[in-house]
């Protein structure tokens, strides 16, 4: 019995031992960096001069600023169309290549591959695709007789051109909707189809409400992502333009904090956008039931 609980002691302290890097990487970058910024949306700071408190002033700045509601609408408009975007391509890529046939892992390699490129490199491959003059996109509808657009710098397709190149990368959610789906019994299928069950009754009564916690995990993760996806894109192709078009929260932030130095200002439009994020996901979770998951049996 003391081998016993010696042995247990030590395999706990082993496992604490290993989580003390990952705990303090939390702390340093996560952690940290958050207190940080909740304490400066109070303050007014420059980089030069210490920090100065003025309450909520920062709040009061931000929300007479105009250039920050038309980021909140812009990043409002980019998540309402990329999320169900990315969402719809990775269900439909994932009950489409369930099947075992011969290439099919070339295709969902293909469908990944997008997903682990650099945001960077992956915003300077779509700034040639969406080159006016050379860019094979306009080749090709030239090509076909349709309108050749100038998609980044028209305001009316900058947005639009940013939603279309995310909603390639979709390898992640693709690869847990088709696991999800390879984890649904077959047995279920045959019973429906023996009592004459057509397809669309399978997917409305069977696919989709199986599906459903994972539909939901994925939608919570691509409206939390979409914040940080939209940086890249509106950064390195528009700046932002054109006619602030793309503008979005974060790069405003970003410009704010590093190129106007006012990290007042800065520290209160993330805190908002947190707490925007959380009103959403509180409201989705209501929507939806739930997350999906009951005890109900």
């Amino acid at each position: 019995m003391r081998w016993n609980r010696g042995s247990n002691a030590r395999y706990q302290l082993a496992l604490w031992v290993m989580l003390i890097p990952f705990l303090g990487g939390t702390v340093l970058l996560v952690l940290m960096p958050m207190l940080m910024t909740v304490g400066l949306a109070f303050t007014e700071y420059d980089v030069l001069s210490p920090p100065r408190w003025r309450g909520f002033e920062s709040f009061a700045i931000i929300v007479r600023r105009d250039l920050f509601w038309i980021a909140v609408r812009n990043s409002l408009v980019y998540m309402l169309l990329a999320v169900p975007l990315r969402m719809l391509g990775a269900l439909s890529l994932a009950l489409l290549l369930n099947q075992r046939r011969r290439g099919i892992a070339l295709y969902r390699t293909a469908i990944y591959l997008p997903t682990v490129i650099p945001a960077i490199a992956y915003a300077l491959i779509w700034l040639w695709i969406y080159n006016p003059l050379y860019g094979p996109l306009n080749k090709l509808l030239g090509a076909i007789g349709l309108p050749e657009p100038a998609w980044l710098a028209d305001g009316r397709t900058a947005l639009v051109a940013i939603v279309i190149m995310a909603g390639f990368q979709l390898g992640e959610g693709f690869v847990i909707l088709l696991a999800g789906r390879q984890e649904i019994p077959k047995e279920y299928y045959d019973a429906a189809a023996i009592d004459g069950g057509t397809s669309w009754l399978m997917m409305r009564h069977i696919t989709l409400p199986l599906l459903m916690p994972w539909l939901i995990l994925l939608t919570i993760r691509d409206i939390i992502a979409s914040v940080q996806s939209s940086f890249a894109p509106a950064y390195l192709m528009t700046d932002g333009g054109p006619y602030y078009a793309t503008l979005f929260v974060p790069l405003l932030i970003f410009e704010e904090a590093f190129d106007r130095f006012r990290f007042g200002e800065a520290s209160a439009m993330m805190v908002a956008l947190f707490l925007g994020l959380g009103l959403l996901l509180i409201l989705l979770r209501h929507a939806t039931g739930g997350w999906g998951y009951s005890d109900d049996i």
